[in-house]
């Protein structure tokens, strides 16, 4: 199918828009609509925070009558069933929008091609596939958990250039820099949730949010993977679960008596299924976490949580931000044993992207498979 240039520019506005949503709209992909009427853009919108309004509704609601006779660019098809919203695929009809660019087909089950195929059975011309890489590299969390019951999960790895991330005596602040902190922050901004290990929780006493300006109101889950319920009720992460979601997943074994008082103090507990190690394990934490709602989570520590995660193949991308430093080999690794036995059985990734921030390198992988 042929697009002319106006279409492409009209669509890599409609991404654009989509990415605004993201970290805010789970359980429901971040998707971004621009209708186009001769020539000029008359409306555009994105999903809201929650999930809804969907975009196509906050475009429709801004070009009012000017929809009619136009062009709708949206970044995921249409949805056609009634859920917390009416469908936008009767909407985009009753506007009187008559062509549909669309990116890329929604796989949920309720859609999954019955918005395109009700726009053509009302006349509206409909065309997909411009910007499907970006706009399923957009939506790659919610498309992850409809296609495998799990969330999208990046690693985040901030080291030394030897791979450490503490000292032999645990001093770990700071590796790298401000701006590469900054950065990782931004990550924060971008995901639904972000998650540590109890390890990790304990020894940094973290607040996991987001603390760049303008972005302070993201309500981002913080996740602690807990398998005793051992989270100090003390700890920042504890005194702050009434104001920012706090949930913690923990064995089904874990003490009764300290999950009723974590629950008591405003956090959400989800019990899985342990593993051989008696923690939770890996695939049952992320379906879990999946159930929720949850679509694009960040992994920052630590060691053994992150060889968990890749040793089950559940990580999908790495971000690693390294200093120029050395540590040397007494110092705490990045990612903790993975009987890797030779150079075969080693993870292997894929190069997306490198540079710099501030004084720091940020490599950008996906996981190779």
């Amino acid at each position: 199918m042929s697009f002319s240039p106006d279409d492409h520019r009209f669509m890599a506005a409609a991404l654009s828009l989509a990415r605004r949503g993201l970290g805010r709209t789970w359980p429901n992909p971040a998707v971004g609509a621009v209708i186009v009427r001769d020539g000029c853009v008359v409306g555009r919108g994105w999903t809201q925070p929650g999930g809804r309004p969907h975009a196509e509704a906050e475009a429709l609601r801004r070009a009012g009558a000017r929809a009619r006779g136009a062009t709708l660019y949206v970044t995921l098809e249409p949805c056609a069933h009634h859920g917390k919203t009416p469908p936008c695929a009767e909407a985009v009809i009753a506007a009187g929008v008559v062509r549909v660019v669309s990116a890329i087909d929604d796989p949920f089950p309720r859609v999954n091609g019955r918005g395109h195929a009700l726009l053509r059975e009302a006349g509206v011309a409909v065309e997909t596939g411009l910007g499907a890489a970006q706009a399923r590299d957009v939506n790659q969390g919610f498309l992850t958990r409809v296609a495998r019951s799990r969330p999208m999960v990046t690693l985040k790895l901030a080291t030394s250039l030897d791979g450490r991330i503490a000292t032999r005596t645990g001093e770990s602040r700071w590796i790298t820099g401000e701006a590469a902190r900054r950065r990782g922050h931004l990550l924060r901004a971008t995901h639904d949730a972000v998650m540590v290990g109890i390890g990790t929780a304990l020894a940094d006493d973290p607040e996991l949010t987001c603390r760049l300006p303008g972005l302070d109101d993201r309500r981002t889950v913080r996740v602690v993977a807990d398998s005793d319920a051992r989270l100090p009720l003390d700890s920042k992460l504890a005194r702050s679960a009434r104001r920012q979601p706090l949930w913690l997943i923990v064995r089904q074994g874990a003490d009764d008596g300290r999950v009723e008082a974590l629950t008591s103090a405003g956090a959400e507990v989800l019990r899985v299924l342990a593993g051989p190690d008696n923690r939770p394990d890996p695939a049952c934490a992320l379906e879990a976490l999946a159930r929720q709602g949850l679509t694009r989570v960040l992994v920052e520590g630590g060691g053994t949580l992150a060889a968990a995660l890749l040793g089950a193949g559940l990580v999908d991308h790495v971000v690693c931000f390294r200093a120029p430093m050395i540590v040397g080999g007494d110092g705490m690794p990045a990612v903790a044993a993975m009987d890797a036995a030779t150079l075969r059985d080693a993870l292997k990734l894929r190069l997306v992207s490198a540079g710099t921030e501030g004084g720091d390198i940020v490599e950008t992988y996906a996981v190779a498979g």
